[in-house]
Parts: C-alpha cells; structure tokens; sequence
C-alpha cells in the first residue's frame, strides 16, 4: 500500500509575506497533521513544519509557493494550508485587501 500524497500551487496573498505571525500560523496548522508537510519554492525545498526554514524562505507577497505534503491525511493538509495562504493568514478583509491602518 502506497503513501497518499497531495500537493497545490498557492500565490502568498498577504503583504508582508511569511513574517514571523503568518508562519507561525503555517506551522501549528501543519503541525496538527500527521503527514509530511513540504514547501517548494523554485528549486528550494523546505519542512512546512520548522518555523525556522518559513522564516528564512523569503516568501513575500506574490510568491508562489507549492505546497506537498505524504501521508494518510496528506489531502486534507494540504487543503487548509492552502485556504490559510490564500487567504492571506487572516489578515486580510473580506474584499480581500489588508485593512486600513487607523
């Protein structure tokens, strides 16, 4: 019996990119998977699970970014990392722009 694997190309939406409170959010969602959760970018290849490597990814706003993850719940990771992403990290309104500073 083979391993499920699933991936998705996803656009970094937010900003600010992946700074310290978005890959935090990556990494505690990645890490309530049982799967192996990896990022692409171009030829780089890092854990989705090490807040260190999102960090030093350089992932800023428009980035594209392949999200793969191996094992028996590798769709359904990979399915609400990508909402999360896509979605800007939460930081994004619902017409899908940052709010306005006050």
């Amino acid at each position: 019996m083979s391993e499920t694997s699933a991936q998705r190309t996803v656009v970094v939406a937010n900003t600010q990119g992946f700074h310290a409170r978005p890959a935090h959010l990556f990494v505690k969602l990645a890490m309530s998977y049982k799967c192996k959760v990896q990022i692409r970018k171009g030829n780089q290849v890092i854990d989705g699970k090490s807040i260190l490597d999102l960090l030093t990814l350089g992932a800023g706003n428009g980035t594209q970014l392949q999200l793969q993850a191996t094992g028996a719940d590798a769709e359904e990771a990979v399915e609400a990392l990508a909402q999360l992403v896509e979605g800007g990290f939460g930081e994004l309104n619902e017409n899908g722009h940052e709010p306005a500073a006050n």
